[in-house]
């Protein structure tokens, strides 16, 4: 271990919606529908530009590509979407926030809320902080010195203070510093211009930075201790991150997933359980069950029962209903487990993979 001490994406489609009503000229509103309610189906006018790659967009999705998912405090669900700039449901309507109000990116990474209850937004286009009338864009100008956020890269920690992590690097919010009128974001001075995949606050305040290329870094509030491969992280590479109820910390990694105890590390791949090698995302539920989405595959784990019985891994393909392209994960407070794939929305039954669209079921 080392001690520290003190791409322009192009788009499916361009959409602009239409909507009967809007409130305060702000937000542009669609009721929707769920399977239990006679409320009439939302009226949506989208006027796009269809390429090679995406020229059978569904237009009754809620988004083709939903890169993250977040309950805020009021029980609104938000969706971040990779084309559409992202959406609020809050059980009679869907909101789409689009240029005109203010929200001027299209690719939506991360969501988070603060104790004030603003809503952060990481962004390809830096990030956003709304307090529910108005949109606040920090850039280059702002101290953010990268603007690409990176997906599951805004944590509000325990103290209240915020930090984003970027393609270039991790920064910390200085709400005063924003009131005068100063830069409000500044460079975490103890990490060099990281490629962050992820950041995670333990149940001892310590936190995680998961990266690409450097492996992970542990910021104790002092000092930051960079874990590599050669402490048993495969190729230096962690794309995801979560604690599990035990304090284990768990990592994506090249091939499948690793368990880190604080000593060293268990690798499980394929030869374990694991639907998948091209591992793309982890996430934690409330019960302590894992799941780890990969190309072709959704797992979920249960730590509880041994790696040796072959109940500990259940493996869902397309065939349960799901297709490959997971972006995010989450569960909400109704613990409802909700994916963002890359044919729309999803909600798991228990037993299969549902689609949820812009009409439901919600």
């Amino acid at each position: 271990m080392t001690n520290y001490y003190l791409y322009n994406p192009i788009y499916a489609l361009i959409l602009v919606f239409v909507f009967l009503t809007s409130c305060n000229g702000q937000e542009k509103a669609n009721t929707a529908k769920g399977t239990n309610t006679s409320k009439p189906s939302p009226t949506v006018i989208k006027y796009f530009k269809a390429v090679a790659w995406a020229p059978d967009f569904d237009t009754t999705l809620v988004s083709q590509y939903i890169r993250s998912i977040f309950q805020d405090s009021k029980g609104n669900l938000w969706f971040g979407t990779l084309g559409e700039g992202v959406v609020r449901y809050d059980v009679k309507t869907l909101t789409y926030f689009s240029n005109p109000d203010g929200f001027n990116s299209s690719t939506v990474n991360a969501i988070n809320e603060d104790k004030n209850g603003n809503l952060w937004f990481g962004t390809d286009q830096g990030a956003y902080k709304y307090d529910g009338k108005n949109f606040i864009n920090y850039k280059e100008k702002s101290g953010l010195s990268s603007i690409s956020v990176s997906r599951k890269s805004i944590l509000v920690d325990k103290d209240g203070k915020i930090w984003v992590g970027t393609e270039g690097g991790v920064f910390q919010y200085n709400p005063v510093a924003d009131t005068l009128g100063g830069k409000p974001f500044a460079q975490f001075p103890l990490l060099a211009s990281i490629k962050v995949r992820g950041i995670l606050e333990d149940k001892n305040r310590n936190i995680w930075f998961a990266t690409e290329d450097m492996g992970v870094f542990r910021f104790d509030g002092k000092a930051v201790t960079n874990i590599t491969a050669i402490e048993g992280l495969g190729n230096n590479y962690s794309g995801g991150i979560v604690e599990d109820k035990t304090g284990n910390i768990w990592f994506t990694m090249n091939g499948g997933i690793c368990r880190y105890d604080g000593k060293s590390f268990t690798e499980f791949t394929t030869k374990d359980g694991l639907g998948g090698s091209e591992v793309w995302g982890i996430y934690l539920e409330k019960s302590g069950i894992i799941w780890i989405t990969a190309r072709g595959s959704q797992t979920r784990y249960d730590p509880s029962i041994p790696i040796s019985n072959s109940n500990a891994f259940t493996v869902f393909t397309v065939a349960d209903g799901i297709n490959c392209c997971v972006q995010s994960m989450y569960q909400d407070r109704s613990e409802n487990m909700w994916w963002g794939a890359g044919s729309g929305l999803y909600r798991f039954d228990g037993k299969r993979f549902y689609q949820v669209k812009q009409n439901g079921p919600w």
